[in-house]
């Protein structure tokens, strides 16, 4: 990677923000990338790097949104004929500029470490805040809620939080409290059923809806037999993991809701009718290129009017061929 880019990874790293490692493994040419060509792509769709030309960028800033929205790495193929292409684990997608060549591009997710939230100064809240450092975890071990800070604060886009609270009977119920109006991806409490019983009706007498205080689980972590204080952590940061999974699998289910094949491109958003905007899986609305066909992210994408109509281009090349004759290209309203 170029050091310049290096540097502003760093940057972005440092300062919490996501963004997509984009990296050319593969090309046909002819191709304007070249192996080896890398960028960074931030969740704003700005493109530090190169990759290629114009109707690349925009696929694959498109395609990296989405890649930041289910957390998962992806490898994109943008060809001229993408059946030809098609292979397992692949996303597929067509290449239909006028340059006629291929390209790989993997694309790599770069989020901020999710969050662990331990309350407790017990051997499990010991155990669980070493665990969780081995694990990749920003760990804040706090024994009551003034010494959390703006450690619960939302960060800006990608980092999960997890509250355990292992305080064994003493102010379990003002750390469920604090811990569920962070509204955490998960909060647990390391407590028998009865104790947990107890203290869910001190919750709701307190003002808590019942539906609010279900999300505690108890008892905490898989069932694993565990029964020495660093065992039940590892069960605890297991049933997290399983949390964790379980939430990107569901992410990348949503990515492919319209019924996308990753293998062959089908029901991409490219093969939609021209200057028809739809809604792709990382949020964006998108619509295709009358000129050249490519699907556009219309957020950033030039634009013209003609005939009452709102058409997205690639580039403004595209756009000045559009414009300096509309009625060549196939226009359905």
């Amino acid at each position: 990677m170029r050091p310049d880019l290096l540097r502003i990874a760093f940057e972005l790293s440092s300062r919490g923000e996501t963004f997509v490692l984009a990296t050319v493994i593969g090309r046909r040419p002819p191709s304007s990338a070249q192996l080896g060509d890398t960028a960074l792509i931030t969740l704003d769709g700005e493109v530090r790097g190169w990759l290629g030309g114009a109707c690349t960028k925009s696929t694959i800033v498109r395609e990296a949104r989405a890649v930041l929205a289910d957390g998962t790495p992806r490898l994109v193929v943008l060809s001229p004929d993408p059946e030809a292409e098609g292979r397992p684990g692949v996303r597929v997608l067509p290449m239909t500029c006028h340059s006629g060549g291929s390209v790989e591009i993997y694309l790599e997710p770069h989020q901020p470490p999710d969050k662990l939230l331990i309350f407790g100064a017990t051997e499990t809240a010991l155990a669980l805040a070493r665990l969780g450092e081995v694990l990749g975890f920003r760990v804040q071990l706090a024994e009551a809620a003034d010494e959390i800070g703006d450690f619960g604060d939302a960060d800006p886009a990608g980092a999960g939080l997890y509250v355990i609270v292992a305080t064994y009977g003493e102010h379990d119920e003002e750390a469920l409290r604090l811990g569920l109006s962070l509204e955490p991806d998960m909060i647990a409490l390391v407590a028998g059923r009865a104790r947990f019983a107890s203290v869910r009706d001190t919750l709701i007498a307190g003002g808590l809806q019942s539906a609010v205080v279900e999300r505690v689980v108890s008892p905490a972590g898989l069932d694993i037999g565990a029964r020495t204080p660093a065992e039940v952590a590892l069960s605890i940061l297991a049933q997290i993991v399983q949390t964790r999974r379980a939430e990107s699998g569901e992410a990348a289910r949503a990515a492919m809701a319209d019924g996308d094949d990753v293998r062959t491109g089908a029901g991409v958003p490219g093969e939609r009718l021209a200057g028809e905007p739809v809604s792709d899986p990382a949020g964006s609305r998108t619509a295709a290129d009358p000129v050249c066909g490519m699907a556009v992210a219309i957020e950033a994408a030039p634009s013209a009017e003609h005939g009452g109509q709102t058409f997205y281009f690639c580039c403004p090349g595209c756009r000045a061929r559009f414009l300096a004759s509309p009625e060549e290209f196939a226009v359905t309203t």
